[in-house]
């Protein structure tokens, strides 16, 4: 007897997999449309370049001119893609570049080159450095470094020994007898954003007051340290010390010398192998012999850096948006910028900053069709960052975003919300601005004089986890709290989500500013990017399919895939396919950044192909998809001349499986098939499982031999040029009796 298998599309990770009968219950790199499972489209690199660090917002526009231009903020630079070329736009603190005498130290042997400026810096560690042409440079004595060397390039601060000290590396080893203060040329310091990521702060006055000490063990150094990245006398892994004894000796742990934290993985009788420098935010710096050494592993003091903290740093973000043809961004927590892409040579200037606007605002947007400049989480008092309240909002004069004080002749004005203690994040949807704080969701809508803008609580216990976590769509707003999925149409609606507890029971909510959500409206798709329990990145997606979904049957699929994870996302409006960005932390080869540390990001075109193509590399796009466990039961014979039953799915008998009648729609290279048998709900699957086996364009059937009462289905494929969309499969099932 032939049985079909039919499916209910969605993921259901919410039950076991015999809970999940006639559901699918997990898989990769897989979406439902129709009702249907299919491989997701691919996706191929834009340009040839990585990008320094992790991006963190990505906007599109088109001028006047319909010139299209994708604006990608990174962490540490602002980039313009345009043309197949992306062109750094970033802001300068200094524009005009100052000039430094006697400002290069160099060391034989190494390729870390220090700074020495004459005046207090305010670089940290990760700003960017750039220095002016040639004809600015001096040359360095005793050196073998030229102009070639730093003009016009830019290089990531790779550590600060002082306030008047900094360093970069240059990438290739001194090899003369090593320069002392020598030499000058013009530098141009980046407008600072932030980390890659968000990690714990173990800072001073982190832990209680008059600290808690539970093993303060302290020795001494045996040799100084140097401030770099190595062990004692500046090579190696190993730091000496007078003695370990009392130490911890097992896993990662921590000591303090001086102001600098220090990781350790090993120890002996007298020294700490297995070490890391600079850690838990703290700076390289020398230590002389016989200098102080703390266990920070299980000791946290007033005036001691903690050892544990639920405070957070957040990651480097910005706040894109566009007036007309004017490039709006914000460095959130900082400062905004406005870009002229109508210029004749954009691409060849830089963000300059809003001289009216507020200096530190958490987010922003352009408010239209009204054309409001919105600062939400801003200073009450513009130019004084001391007064940035998070919860409050500050909007411009209308079409003028110079102007901020409001007058009887102007549209400008404030407003303060009152539930919750920041803003977190905010979206222009169709009829209003939507603002979530921590706890609550907001509407601002224009209407005119006197007050410009209406304010509207119409949600509570709904607050948003992340800057980035919700989008806009069709008149639906859809975010992700603390708590669960959120909808607003009119009405607040809690959602229901079949992956739920997967996501949430495995997500790392101290960086909930990593979370991005994107909108894909070529599938009626909702998107979160968002970092798993172990992860200060990204490492998951979970999918919400808008039009498919009913209120009986929401649709919710999630991909582990760690090809598909990215950091930015955005719909295909301007460009026709929608863009993401991919960050990779263990590759540092930034085409732009010398002495780069943070990793890199790459920009990709989404829904073009079936594989991936990066740096001209064409790689196969894995996907699979596994189902719950189904009853294959007999029909039950009432009578022998018409053999009539019902199919009661209860896995009462066994089943012998004998043939596989497979079914896609439009197959593209050849798919594999397996099935999974199991007699008991605990049993793990028989190592008899059915396959796998390939399926071409021409298979018929698959003939098979194999006995359970329960089955699940797997279809996957692992080569390129691969796709598919899965049909209606049957099954050859027969009794095999209750043994």
């Amino acid at each position: 007897m032939l049985q079909k298998l039919g499916f209910l599309p969605g993921f259901n990770k919410q039950v076991t997999p015999t809970g999940a009968e006639s559901q699918w219950t997990g898989g990769q790199n897989v979406r439902f449309r129709y009702g249907t499972p299919e491989k997701i489209g691919g996706w191929s690199q834009l340009g040839d370049s990585k990008l320094t660090s992790s991006a963190r917002a990505l906007h599109h526009m088109i001028n006047k001119e319909g010139i299209k231009y994708a604006i990608i903020g990174t962490n540490r630079i602002l980039y313009a893609y345009s043309g197949g070329v992306y062109y750094d736009i970033h802001p300068l603190v200094n524009p005009s570049g100052t000039a430094a005498t006697n400002f290069f130290s160099t060391t034989n042997g190494e390729s870390t080159v220090t700074l020495t400026f004459t005046s207090a810096h305010n670089f940290s560690v990760g700003d960017i450095i750039l220095f002016g042409d040639a004809s600015t440079f001096s040359s360095i004595t005793d050196s073998n470094y030229t102009s070639s060397t730093f003009a016009e390039k830019k290089f990531m601060v790779t550590a600060v020994p002082s306030t008047l000290t900094l360093e970069i590396n240059v990438g290739s080893n001194e090899t003369g007898s090593g320069a002392t203060t020598s030499g000058g040329i013009t530098f141009f310091q980046y407008y600072h954003v932030g980390p890659a990521e968000q990690v714990g702060v173990f800072g001073y006055g982190i832990s209680q007051w008059g600290g808690t000490v539970t093993n303060p063990q302290t020795t001494t150094l045996n040799g100084a340290l140097n401030a770099d990245s190595a062990g004692t006398g500046g090579s190696g892994t190993t730091i000496n010390v007078a003695s370990t004894t009392g130490f911890p000796s097992t896993g990662t742990n921590f000591i303090q010398v001086g102001t600098e934290e220090i990781s350790y993985t090993g120890l002996t009788a007298t020294s700490f192998t297995g070490i890391t420098r600079n850690v838990r935010g703290t700076t390289n710096a020398s230590h002389s012999d016989g200098a102080t050494v703390t266990n920070h592993s299980d000791f946290s003091a007033w005036g001691q850096a903690a050892s544990t903290t639920d405070k957070v740093r957040e990651p480097g973000l910005w706040s894109l948006d566009n007036l007309g043809d004017k490039l709006i961004a914000l460095i959130c927590n900082g400062a905004c910028f406005e870009w002229d892409s109508s210029l004749a040579n954009a691409t060849a200037t830089r963000a300059t900053i809003i001289t009216g606007a507020p200096t530190a605002s958490r987010d922003m947007i352009v408010s239209t069709p009204d054309r409001h400049l919105v600062f939400f989480g801003t200073e009450t008092t513009i130019g004084d960052t001391t007064t940035q309240d998070e919860m409050f909002i500050r909007f411009s004069s209308q079409e003028d975003i110079n102007t901020y004080t409001p007058t009887a002749t102007n549209s400008a004005g404030t407003q303060r919300l009152a539930d919750g203690s920041r803003i977190m994040g905010a979206k222009l949807g169709r009829n209003a601005i939507y603002i979530w704080s921590d706890t609550a969701l907001f509407t601002m809508r224009f209407v005119g004089t006197p007050l410009t803008f209406a304010f509207e609580q119409v949600g509570t216990n709904c607050g948003l986890i992340g800057k980035n976590a919700a989008v806009e769509v069709d008149g639906a707003a859809y975010w992700m709290s603390e708590n669960g999925f959120f909808k607003y149409t009119g009405k607040l609606e809690s959602m229901d989500c079949l992956v739920e507890d997967y996501v949430y029971d495995n997500l790392n909510t101290t960086s909930n500013q990593m979370i991005f959500a994107g909108v894909n409206n070529l599938f009626g798709e909702v998107i979160w990017f968002y970092p798993e329990s172990n992860s200060n990145v990204n490492t998951q997606s979970v999918v919400y399919s808008y039009l498919d979904s009913t209120l009986k049957r929401p649709i919710w699929f999630v991909n582990a895939s760690s090809l598909f994870i990215r950091t930015t996302w955005q719909d295909s409006a301007v460009f026709g396919l929608p863009h993401a960005t991919q960050y990779d932390a263990s590759d540092d080869s930034s085409f732009d950044v010398t002495g780069n540390t943070e990793g890199i990001s790459y920009y990709y075109e989404h829904e073009t192909g079936v594989n991936q193509v990066r740096l001209g590399v064409t790689t196969a796009i894995p996907a699979d998809i596994t189902s719950g466990d189904f009853d294959i039961t007999q029909k039950v014979v009432r009578g022998a001349a018409t053999n009539l039953g019902d199919l009661r799915g209860d896995g009462e008998n066994i089943m012998r499986v004998s043939r596989i009648i497979p079914d896609f729609i439009a197959q593209q290279g050849n798919t594999v098939v397996q099935l999974d048998l199991r007699n008991y709900p605990n049993n793990a699957a028989a190592s008899s499982s059915l396959g796998p086996f390939t399926i071409t364009s021409s298979t018929e059937k698959i003939d098979t031999r194999a006995r359970a009462r329960a089955v699940a289905l797997t279809i996957k494929n692992t080569a390129v040029d691969t796709n598919w969309k899965l049909g209606t499969f049957r099954l050859d099932i027969h009794a095999g009796g209750r043994r």
